[in-house]
């Protein structure tokens, strides 16, 4: 596994070493601390001392009195280490930074981010310039590589051996997938399995992506060098990846909610050891967070009767062994990040004090960490003013089939019943006018979608897989007036009606996500998501809706920048159209 040295310089290290041969102060010192000891499994209670942002004692001596040092008496407090996210999509309307803010506050220091929107949306060098930068702020945040695109692109050059490969090299880089393509590696895709291999080279796991699969496609799949999976639904698919020894990720997801039916199976299953299982929120949208982060996976696990030891764990140590990172993250111990999170009872792991890189995040209850604010235009993250519109016949929906939703993110191909030379769609059905439009105005696929509203006049989102813009409505002028106000903002999720604008998301940066904090992207998706509702969206999540329109790793049929795409044929049955 690769070592993390990098982190401090010489100069640094001699400096650690000199506050515990006493010639240097301690930034803090932690006196009389319960912790969680990973290596033993046991509460212990000793003196911490931290020196800036790492711990460099752990034990029963404390330094002499210095005016510099900040004393904690942590007498009838319990301290774990700063809970890790294995499985970040930190694009859901909100974006890193705000998420990572949310996060830390609830306990969790450390994320493992989805690079996928970065990867098809920004220039190579802007996007690996912004790692670094954001790696400034007290949370940890690490990336994954992507192999693919997740959807069908009409520039196959986004994704290049070059590009993937200066992303697994990248120090921040810990891991390569969610591996969506994976039935290509098995049809005989050679590409992606280099990559597989040049990640394995390089000391980093492989992440997969297998819902469903049997037991003989896990095996191949471990063969290629998966080693983890995040999709088991049901206890028995866990205890299976668990059975062949990958590491096996636990969701509690706004999309999959599976952790509590998973873990009440795992243990009425036997399953006593889950030294080799991790848990995640899988890209949550913002409005699921509001019950907490990876503080209410520990509840959950607490409640289904996982030992107290195990269910911090498999969000701190667990994870951190995995990624071959416990020399700096997961534990308590001399030469560890000062990630730190401080419980009233072991029961309650949301935090009333949190500690990130040795910097408090919240103290007693009240957030104290206040500088999450980035440079996000100087970045390339904020859309280019485009000066192009939409013209009569681009409103044209003529053709034999649409899409029908089967629930939230799955569609399937349908023949259409209405007649659609129309201009305003007739409220008494579930079929709307859909097309996905270039963010250049360059192409459009138009359809018809089946499902999705009966009463939701125009709706037009930026917000999308592969940023293209996604229009949907009963009445064509509405959907062309939502799209106006979409680009207008600079980029979000419009609703119109009858000329007006019903409720709105602004989401500047990359058209996907807002700079706000996560408790208001929070309150104005319960709004559009309440209002989308009252015109008939009859699933529990339109955000996902939006995401997975395009997505080529979900069946049956998908809207993506080539045409109409049918998944199992790995075909196009209607191509977009060139404007």
């Amino acid at each position: 596994m690769p070592k993390r040295n990098y982190l401090w310089t010489k100069q640094q290290l001699r400096q650690q070493v000199q506050v515990v041969s006493g010639e240097l102060p301690p930034s803090i010192v932690l006196t009389n601390a319960t912790y969680l000891n990973n290596a033993l499994k046991k509460w212990i209670t000793s003196h911490i001392w931290i020196y800036k942002d790492r711990i460099v004692y752990v034990g029963d001596e404390l330094p002499e009195k210095h005016s510099a040092t900040e004393w904690i008496d942590c007498e009838g407090s319990y301290l774990v280490p700063g809970y890790i996210e294995p499985h970040a999509h930190p694009f859901q309307l909100y974006n890193p930074l705000s998420l990572a803010r949310y996060a830390s506050n609830r306990g969790t220091t450390t994320m493992i981010n989805d690079n996928l929107f970065f990867l098809l949306g920004l220039p190579q060098k802007k996007a690996l310039t912004m790692l670094d930068e954001l790696d400034k702020f007290p949370v940890s945040m690490f990336w994954w590589a992507r192999y693919d695109s997740q959807t069908q692109l009409l520039n196959e050059e986004t994704i290049t051996n070059k590009k993937v490969k200066e992303w697994l090299t990248h120090p921040l880089v810990i891991q390569g997938g969610e591996l969506t393509a994976w039935p290509d590696v098995i049809a005989g895709d050679d590409e992606i399995l280099e990559w597989m291999q040049e990640t394995h080279r390089l000391g980093k796991p492989v992440e997969g992506h297998l819902p469903g699969a049997s037991l003989k496609t896990l095996t191949k799949m471990g063969l290629y060098g998966v080693s983890c999976d995040h999709e088991a639904m049901t206890g028995e698919e866990a205890l299976r990846r668990l059975e062949m020894g990958m590491m096996t990720s636990l969701r509690y997801s706004s999309i999959r909610p599976d952790l509590p039916v998973i873990l009440e199976s795992l243990i009425e299953k036997g399953v006593d050891c889950f030294d080799r299982v991790m848990m995640n929120t899988d890209g949550s949208t913002p409005s699921f967070l509001e019950q907490g982060f990876t503080d209410k996976l520990i509840s959950i696990a607490l409640e289904k009767g996982v030992p107290v030891e195990d269910a911090y764990a498999m969000v701190s140590y667990n994870v951190a062994n995995h990624y071959g990172i416990t020399d700096t993250h997961g534990m308590i111990a001399p030469g560890r990040l000062a990630h730190l999170n401080f419980l009233e009872s072991k029961h309650n792991p949301t935090p009333v004090s949190v500690l990130a890189r040795g910097e408090w995040i919240k103290k007693d209850g009240e957030e104290v960490y206040d500088e999450w604010s980035f440079d996000w235009e100087d970045h390339g993250l904020v859309l280019n003013e485009q000066n192009w519109g939409l013209e009569e016949d681009d409103l044209t929906f003529s053709g034999p089939a649409g899409i029908e939703m089967i629930n939230a993110v799955i569609t399937k191909p349908y023949n259409l019943s209405y007649e659609t030379a129309v201009d305003e769609l007739p409220t008494d059905h579930d079929e709307s006018f859909m097309m996905l439009l270039s963010k250049e105005g360059k192409w459009r696929v138009n359809t018809v979608v089946k499902g999705f509203a009966n009463k939701v006049k125009g709706f037009a989102s930026s917000f999308s897989n592969s940023g293209d813009f996604i229009l949907i409505g009963k009445k064509k002028s509405d959907m062309v007036a939502a799209l106006e106000r979409v680009r207008s903002i600079g980029g979000g999720i419009v609703l119109v009606e009858d000329g007006e604008v019903v409720v709105e998301i602004e989401l500047p940066l990359m058209g996907k996500m807002s700079p706000l904090p996560l408790e208001d992207v929070i309150e104005q998706e319960k709004k559009m998501v309440t209002e989308l509702k009252e015109r008939g969206y009859p699933f529990g999540d339109p955000v996902y809706s939006l995401l997975f329109f395009s997505s080529t790793h979900l069946p049956f049929v998908r809207l993506t920048q080539q045409g109409i795409y049918d998944v199992k044929r790995k075909t196009v049955l209607f191509p977009a159209i060139m404007r």
